[in-house]
């Protein structure tokens, strides 16, 4: 959307806050918690991870203090805001006995909205990236997630574009970040040089202009608009990673029996973490429960993950029974298969499932590894 950007400082980024809070958002933005940066209900700027850095490295994470009160100076927090709108479990129905009578109720969906509608604070451009992918998947095909789209619908979002990127980000290899240029209402790009504290509001759709225009801004100076550029220049410039998708599909389909999925296996322990932190993840199972009495059962949809032996089960055993073809499984439907599925990769680079596999994979040096892992002959599967 083609308006004239703004500036807002810090009490009126207060402000942004109260005016979604009073339009009836439930406002979620990251927040410290349990030495980690997660989303959580925001409701003053001082819930914010103020002064807060993190140090990001293959199987490393570790806050620290920054020499400065920035409130998004960190890198992709612990989760993406994927639990809020597709939560890690949830009840599809109740039913319950009485005497000779047994009643479902189904309500599930209808109740998926009840907390919302959402205002997502913070927003990277990696993970708004991400939340288009699960519009397409979850939204866009001939079964539509009805509880996903009920806490979809009406959801407000606040991009902030990322100014410092950690140890395992590679956004900028998979044209996803470190500034947004999609999908958000407004988007912010903190300042803190040459000048107070402050943040340049980038307006993306009509009703982000129209919550802007109750919070007090100020037009922006070209030099602001400057400083937000070279920010955006320095965080390409300082990405911890690369991924070549040039061919990566090719490159994968090639590689089916290549022996580096022995070499990965031996590392990895099918802990499903990657699969967990992934933004653009959505697997799924169902688990059946009932109580002690027997009267009261319950059917819930949980995350699931391709890195589980039973995930692949079907009658007679798993599919996938050996480590070496669990992780082929991930990392080829992640950069190949997915582009023939949905038209699009699945890694947004915003290098979770690096920080957070406690045997150090990364999947960046896989892939680069595939290019030059001499091809054996065809027979394994």
């Amino acid at each position: 959307m083609d308006a004239e950007m703004r500036v807002l400082d810090l009490l009126g980024l207060q402000g942004l806050i109260d005016t979604l809070r009073a339009r009836g958002y439930a406002v979620v933005g990251p927040t410290v918690r349990d030495g980690a940066i997660v989303h959580a209900p925001i409701a003053t700027i001082d819930d914010l991870p103020r002064g807060w850095g993190d140090d990001q490295d293959a199987a490393h994470y570790r806050l620290r203090r920054r020499a400065d009160d920035a409130l998004f100076g960190f890198a992709a927090g612990a989760q993406s805001p994927k639990p809020v709108l597709f939560p890690a479990e949830e009840l599809i129905w109740r039913g319950r006995r009485t005497g000779e009578e047994f009643t479902v109720n189904e309500d599930g969906a209808e109740r998926a909205g009840d907390e919302g509608p959402y205002a997502l604070l913070g927003v990277r451009s990696c993970d708004l990236h991400a939340l288009a992918i699960h519009d397409v998947v979850l939204l866009g095909r001939d079964h539509v997630d009805v509880r996903y789209a009920a806490r979809r619908a009406g959801a407000f979002v606040v991009a902030v574009t990322c100014t410092a990127p950690g140890g395992t980000c590679f956004c900028a290899s998979m044209g996803t970040g470190p500034r947004p240029d999609a999908g958000y209402d407004l988007a912010l790009t903190e300042l803190l040089d040459d000048g107070p504290h402050r943040f340049l509001v980038e307006v993306g759709t009509p009703r982000g202009e129209e919550v802007l225009a109750e919070v007090p801004t100020t037009s922006a100076p070209a030099h602001d608009v400057r400083a937000a550029d070279d920010a955006v220049a320095w965080s390409v410039a300082h990405m911890g990673r690369t991924l070549d998708t040039d061919g990566i599909k090719e490159v994968l389909y090639a590689n089916a029996e290549s022996p580096r999925w022995d070499d990965v296996a031996s590392l990895c322990l099918a802990c499903t973490n990657c699969t967990l932190v992934c933004p653009t993840c959505f697997c799924t199972s169902v688990e059946d429960v009932a109580d002690l009495t027997g009267d009261v059962a319950e059917r819930r949809r949980v995350w699931d993950s391709c890195f589980s032996e039973d995930f692949s089960y079907i009658h007679g055993g798993a599919i996938r029974p050996e480590i070496r073809s669990r992780y082929r499984q991930w990392i080829t439907h992640k950069l190949a298969s997915w582009q023939d599925q949905f038209g699009m990769s699945g890694c947004v680079g915003c290098g979770r499932c690096i920080t957070w596999c406690p045997a150090a994979i990364d999947i960046t040096a896989e892939a680069a590894a595939l290019r030059w892992t001499p091809q054996p002959a065809a027979g394994r599967s």
